[in-house]
């Protein structure tokens, strides 16, 4: 029998709509991803990614949070990655939010569409794909983004989860500004952290016919600090680690932490912020949250002087309003860190 699809209606529709159509055995070639050399290279290493005991980056012991302070650099310098265990968030919490994101993906499309915004810094904003209107090819991805923070939008849940998550972050991010050697509150005070940037993007990727074909999202780095991403325990996250993509597997109730952008230009390059996909399935919906934590948008980012030293490490960022990188980043295609090449000095 041939493999069949439906053709797609003149306004796009979700991918959850596409997944479920009767008879669906092959994907609409706008999805199809080409397949490029380096794919398929899997790292064969034993060397897991690193983990972060939270209680211990909190721990009124002197000597253990300096321990902890080291070892979160040596994550942030050697992976970009880390999970995060004894955060304090509870499990009942982070398993609801999962919930309600799956419970919102259920709505009808007409229902849905009623959250597509217009604008890339619109406080929600559903929609599909990375950027529908500027994608070339499609992510097999629905998505909802909610501004939490400095103000809370939700359609319909307190800010509870979100304000845990936020302290967790805050406290990490303290912790990375000590083991580049700046003060504890660097970051905090130069970027305005009170008034800082907290999205909450709920991420939907259906079961996909022809898994090998599609990309639930392409390699990219994130904008921000730090993102603390949760997932329904199903995997499909791949991070780049030495040129070669390891697939992470989710440890029940941890945070999965990868510095963004914006360390990469404060650190002045010391700490990268890495790429990383999602791939998708042919059995399983995956469901993950992902929360970026980023300065106040009106907040100028630029190598900490500190860490800048004349001609022998000379900045190797331009100064950007975040604000204005963010428009930068999600109003264009996907592409690798493209973003973060644009504001880069070239000596």
């Amino acid at each position: 029998m041939a493999a069949t699809h439906p053709s797609l209606p003149h306004k796009l529709t979700s991918v959850k709509a596409l997944a479920e159509s009767p008879g669906l055995s092959s994907i609409p070639s706008l999805y199809t991803f080409p397949k490029h050399t380096n794919d398929e290279v899997f790292s064969d290493t034993e060397e897991s990614i690193p983990t972060l005991d939270f209680s211990l980056l909190t721990s009124p012991d002197t000597d253990e949070r300096s321990k902890a302070v080291q070892e979160l650099g040596k994550a942030c310098q050697d992976w970009g990655f880390f999970m995060v265990t004894n955060h304090g968030v509870r499990e009942s919490l982070m398993k609801a939010i999962i919930e309600a994101s799956r419970e919102f993906f259920e709505l009808t499309e007409e229902e849905k569409r009623g959250f597509e915004g217009k604008h890339v810094l619109d406080p929600i904003r559903y929609g599909t794909s990375f950027n529908a209107s500027v994608d070339k090819i499609l992510c097999w991805r629905d998505y909802l983004k909610i501004f939490q923070h400095p103000q809370f939008h939700s359609p319909n849940k307190p800010p509870v989860f979100s304000k845990k998550v936020r302290q967790v972050a805050k406290e990490i991010l303290r912790g990375v500004s000590e083991s580049l050697g700046l003060e504890d509150n660097y970051i905090d005070k130069t970027l305005n952290l009170e008034h800082g940037l907290q999205v909450l993007a709920a991420n939907l990727y259906p079961p996909c016919p022809q898994p090998e074909l599609a990309m639930g999202f392409p390699a990219h780095s994130d904008h921000g600090l730090l993102t603390l991403l949760i997932q329904n325990q199903i995997g499909g996250l791949q991070v780049q680690h030495h040129g070669k993509w390891v697939s992470i597997d989710p440890i029940p109730n941890s945070f999965l932490a990868n510095i963004g952008d914006h360390i990469e230009i404060l650190s002045n390059g010391k700490y990268k912020s890495v790429l990383h996909r999602a791939v998708v399935n042919n059995r399983d919906v995956r469901i993950s949250i992902a929360m970026p934590h980023g300065p106040a948008l009106d907040a100028v980012v630029s190598p900490a002087p500190k860490l800048v030293e004349g001609e022998r490490n000379p900045p190797a960022y331009r100064a950007m309003k975040y604000k204005d990188y963010l428009e930068l980043q999600q109003s264009s295609m996907l592409n690798g860190k493209s973003c973060l090449e644009s504001v880069r000095k070239y000596m």
